[in-house]
């Protein structure tokens, strides 16, 4: 499932915007990008177009018919939006143009008309849809990761059983749509632990059984039991290590399967010292409430929208952070709003989407120029359009100027001497 085209007539102040969001050239010429940047100054639209192509797309997911015409939506979300959306599903494409859909070729229009309901697109055509806002990080959506597994079981035994029922329900019904904001629902993030506190009863059940039976006393006895226990219930914690652990080393940090105090244990690997998940980063915490949700769900074929995922950490690890986004889900489609350079360089030109403000003060849309890893100083001239000096950089570089001309027409060799320099000492300091 991935997101071909976007061609925008009018849609809240965003007019007349073509994106051919394909590769350009190459062996993939034609074929849906694997990742798309959003590069663009406040108000110019991006987190609108997330939000325009997540509503298109779970409309998709969720469309049905009744009798050939398609069911109609509740609102006036169709009246407030002229635009054509194509998306990709594994054997057919959905375009939405107005107030129709052609899907497998057939054009369909919303009526309301009476008979059998049924699905637009098949379940087994479909994918996951993952919407991550930037407002993800928020002490809600932390309280869980600051409880120990058994208080969690204790005072979710309800939740658990619901967990369960809805497993089964999503057989026969399953469900699509995910939105990571500020105030995901508790029983969201216990689906997403539930096999890592599922694995810590267990666990705490084995090791009271191994104690009664006494062999506290024999050590080798065990070991050989715990093994071979092991072995048939393997430690999901372990998993998400191995992939959780190269992200956050630069931080000095990484994920302790060995301790039992929280559902992810975070320690310094300094000290060992565990550290509650309400005591690190605001980072940190933003980059454990995104990346456990594409650890567990099924990221096959989806599209993974993200808004600012740069937000509260350092340069050193918005370089690379999508790089670790796309070796945890590297068959989806990542679409990115973001205001950091960082994060644009790990797009390639084709990728990159600039919007900006043109001289009627009406939003455009450019593809992106610098190359992918290039400088981010760069990167903010040619695709962000930013002079990256402030005004007393841009008096330094005067000055610069000003002292290399001097030097230029000084006839007093130890004048000259002195001019020179001052000006390789002001070039050093900014890097002219």
């Amino acid at each position: 499932m991935k997101i071909s085209k976007l061609h925008i007539e009018e849609y809240k102040h965003l007019e007349n915007l073509e994106f051919d969001f394909t590769y350009q050239t190459g062996e993939r010429k034609g074929q849906p990008l694997d990742k798309i940047c959003f590069i663009g100054q406040s108000a110019t639209g991006k987190t609108n177009l997330l939000e325009l192509l997540f509503s298109k797309t779970k409309q998709a997911l969720n469309q049905q018919v009744v009798s050939g015409y398609l069911m109609p939506r509740r609102g006036n979300v169709e009246k407030e939006l002229k635009s054509e959306i194509i998306i990709n599903f594994k054997k057919n494409k959905i375009k939405f143009k107005n107030d129709s859909i052609t899907y497998n070729d057939k054009v369909y229009e919303y009526n309301n008309v009476g008979g059998s309901v049924g699905k637009l697109i098949p379940d087994n055509e479909k994918s996951n849809l993952l919407f991550f806002k930037s407002n993800i990080i928020s002490d809600e959506n932390i309280s869980i990761f600051n409880k120990n597994p058994l208080e969690i079981f204790e005072q979710s035994d309800s939740q658990f059983k619901e967990i369960e029922k809805q497993h089964i329900i999503n057989i026969v019904a399953p469900e699509f749509v995910s939105v990571f904001d500020n105030k995901v629902e508790y029983i969201t993030w216990l689906q997403l632990l539930d096999e890592i506190l599922e694995y810590r009863k267990k666990f705490n059940q084995k090791m009271s059984e191994l104690i009664h039976k006494g062999l506290l006393a024999n050590t080798k006895k065990l070991s050989s039991e715990f093994t071979k226990w092991q072995k048939e219930n393997p430690n999901k914690l372990e998993e998400f290590a191995l992939k959780f652990n190269p992200l956050i080393e630069k931080l000095n940090l990484e994920v302790d399967i060995v301790n039992t105090e929280y559902s992810i244990p975070i320690s310094n690997k300094k000290n060992e010292e565990v550290i509650p998940v309400q005591n690190t980063s605001t980072g940190t915490k933003g980059l454990l409430l995104s990346f456990l949700p594409l650890f567990k769900l099924d990221t096959k074929d989806a599209i993974i929208l993200m808004d600012e995922p740069e937000r509260s950490l350092y340069p050193d690890m918005q370089m690379d952070l999508i790089e670790h986004y796309q070796n945890l889900a590297p068959d989806a489609q990542f679409i990115i709003a973001t205001h950091s350079p960082f994060i644009a360089a790990s797009f390639e030109p084709e990728e990159r989407f600039i919007l900006y403000f043109d001289k009627e003060g009406k939003v455009a849309v450019r593809r992106g120029s610098s190359p992918i890893g290039d400088d981010p100083n760069d990167m903010l001239k040619n695709d962000f359009g930013v002079n990256y000096y402030n005004r007393h950089g841009e008096d330094a570089y005067k000055k610069y100027l000003s002292l290399k001309q001097a030097v230029a027409n000084e006839k007093n060799p130890i004048k000259k001497k002195e001019l020179l320099l001052e000006t390789v000492k002001l070039g050093d300091a900014y890097n002219f």
